[in-house]
């Protein structure tokens, strides 16, 4: 084990007993929800790991460590700290050298796991092209960790602030497949279908192991995207929802909010014009991602 990782003891005895552990991101808690929906929703969504059979390990780095498991005053620390760093690959040396306090990215949290052997991450949605990427090359670091990283993301698709095609188009390239749970199309966070087609359909999580076991024996790195969409009893409007993105991006524009401060801003604004509605389906959709994840930790351990 890296000696810049601290397992807590939740963890670490499940790793010693051969239980699966599923990782969790923690720039959810400090960047994506406000207080108390994000201290309520990390434990809700721990609870219901356990309650799956696995073990979950919410991520962060504090004192100078990569913590692997949080206690719940570590969890109120993090959603309660305004100061909280957002730490993605590049990020992480940082934060470890100078003792900040700082909330992992899907990237980073990636990276986290696979040092703590961890396969499985949950997280609500992944980052992706930007709308405009293709002048600006604002391309989320998550995409490229997908492709360099051995850890399958469970998520309700990439966040729909994103050029959703382009993104897909990027995972292509770099060989990372999407796989779907309950539908044919990738998902699109708010909303459960995109319009965009995924790779493949595999609705259980003992087909998605056995996909995820093959590719990593052949020998091709990286991570897997699993899709699994928001159900449709908690999701957001797609025509509405499109209206309110456009709004709060031609905000963001006009207030030159850029690089790793949009996603947060939009997140925000969103759940304003929305009167918070985008806001309990974020939870939604993360406690979804949550039962997902616990089973197909269980199944790869299997």
């Amino acid at each position: 084990m890296n000696e810049l990782i601290q397992l807590s003891p939740e963890v670490a005895a499940a790793r010693a007993e051969g239980r699966p552990v599923v990782a969790l991101e923690s720039t959810i808690i400090a960047h994506g929800m406000p207080w108390p929906q994000n201290l309520d929703t990390a434990r809700e969504v721990e609870d219901l790991i356990r309650a799956e059979g696995a073990v979950p390990a919410t991520i962060a780095v504090m004192a100078g460590r990569i913590r692997v498991g949080l206690t719940a005053a570590e969890l109120q620390q993090l959603a309660q700290s305004p100061d909280a760093m957002k730490l993605s690959r590049r990020d992480l040396p940082y934060a470890i050298a100078t003792g900040r306090l700082g909330a992992t990215t899907v990237a980073a949290t990636m990276i986290c796991a696979q040092l703590a052997g961890i396969e499985v991450f949950v997280t609500g949605g992944i980052g992706g092209v930007h709308r405009g990427g293709a002048d600006s090359f604002d391309i989320s670091a998550d995409l490229q960790e997908l492709a360099r990283t051995p850890v399958a993301v469970v998520c309700a698709g990439a966040k729909s602030i994103l050029d959703l095609a382009l993104t897909l188009e990027y995972l292509e390239t770099h060989g990372v497949p999407v796989l779907s749970i309950g539908q044919h199309n990738f998902a699109a966070f708010f909303t459960p279908d995109s319009g965009l087609r995924a790779d493949f359909r595999m609705d259980d999580a003992a087909e998605q192991a056995r996909f995820i076991r093959a590719k990593w024996a052949l020998g091709l790195g990286g991570g897997v995207v699993v899709s699994n969409p928001v159900p449709a009893a908690q999701a957001m409007p797609r025509e509405e929802i499109a209206a309110i993105t456009a709004q709060a991006l031609a905000e963001a524009e006009a207030q030159g909010i850029q690089g790793k401060a949009i996603t947060p801003f939009l997140l925000a604004r969103i759940k304003a014009l929305t009167g918070g509605r985008s806001l309990a389906t974020n939870i939604a959709l993360v406690k979804h991602n949550a039962l997902a994840g616990a089973r197909l930790a269980r199944a790869l351990h299997g």
